[in-house]
């Protein structure tokens, strides 16, 4: 079985490249190799054959391939496991939510990192060509692929929760329009709501992930040079967790703005309305009276036709006018 993506570095130099993985135990067996292996929607049968090759927990088999699994880190006698996401948006369609995520496993031993992806939402040539652009990381051995790794993926955290941020602001542009379209902003306004709660669920635990990770660095003395490296991830991590919450609320707060300016809408429009019906209603009431068939003062004469027309017109006009100065019309 070949591997997607395969590589083993010795003294900062490539030495193998796309070897099976019949080969990966006696590669990672040498301490003087920096081996990576990479898994692309393996079958379960694979997945047991790498835990055979390198001896790894079967439990973490299962926690590879299940869809279900969280962001998580676990310990085991020779090798750690961790899970995280890779998000990013896809088209809209409808109002249905455009987060996708791409789960990405890693195994990780003393001088070799296994990548294990479900899915085709991680960029794994971008991976590569980090490596081979900051020769640096390779030289600090796992722990620099490990940060290469996990720095890309928090990286595609902040890209969508910038397009979410990005489409706040055109939320709350709509929101203010003259053109006020209340039901496409209250559905607008869920889904995004929704996506925040998707990409919370997805990136909260990511914190503890790359707390885990600092903890096992010091345990089994990585170079000290990556605590750096590790700290810019983590202080990521903590302001894409921050920013998601303040979005949060933003949405919450679009959400009850967009009520409160439906109903002064309601209050507006009652508001007209009532100020035509007591105009309309005052010629209804002159009609009304002279249209009574009994005599009254001006009863078949020009006179009264022209009092009843006058009537009408200046009373329609003053209440016009009172409504106007007090914003009724």
């Amino acid at each position: 079985m070949t591997a997607t993506f395969s590589c083993v570095w010795r003294d900062g130099k490539v030495t193998h490249e796309d070897f099976p993985l019949r080969d990966l135990d006696g590669l990672v067996a040498d301490p003087r190799n920096l081996v990576w292996f990479d898994l692309h929607d393996p079958s379960h049968e694979t997945v047991d054959d790498l835990a055979r090759e390198l001896s790894f927990d079967f439990h973490v088999v299962e926690d590879a391939l299940d869809p279900g699994e969280r962001p998580k880190v676990t310990r085991h006698d020779h090798h750690i496991f961790l899970q995280a996401y890779a998000l990013s948006l896809a088209e809209p369609s409808g109002y249905a939510s455009r987060v996708r995520h791409s789960r990405v496993s890693a195994f990780v031993v003393r001088n070799a990192l296994i990548t294990v992806r479900m899915g085709d939402g991680f960029d794994l040539a971008a991976l590569v060509e980090t490596w081979s652009r900051d020769p640096t990381l390779v030289g600090y051995g796992v722990g620099g692929l490990l940060h290469a790794l996990l720095d890309q993926l928090v990286d595609t955290h902040y890209d969508v929760i910038q397009d979410l941020d990005d489409g706040m602001e055109s939320l709350e542009d709509m929101l203010f329009d003259d053109d006020l379209q209340t039901s496409r902003i209250s559905r607008l306004a869920y889904r995004l709501r929704r996506e925040l709660v998707e990409v919370r669920r997805l990136t909260r635990p990511t914190r503890e992930v790359v707390d885990a990770v600092i903890r096992y660095a010091r345990e089994v003395g990585w170079d000290e040079g990556l605590r750096g490296y590790y700290e810019d991830i983590l202080d990521h991590v903590l302001r894409e967790a921050e920013w998601t919450e303040s979005l949060r609320d933003l949405v919450s707060s679009v959400f009850e703005t967009n009520l409160s300016l439906n109903d002064m809408r309601l209050n507006v429009v009652m508001k007209k309305l009532s100020a035509w019906a007591a105009i309309v209603a005052v010629p209804t009431l002159v009609t009304g009276w002279f249209g009574m068939n009994v005599p009254y003062p001006g009863y078949g004469v020009n006179a009264g036709m022209l009092a009843a027309t006058g009537g009408i017109i200046v009373s329609v006009i003053v209440l016009f006018v009172l409504f106007r100065r007090h914003d009724w019309l």
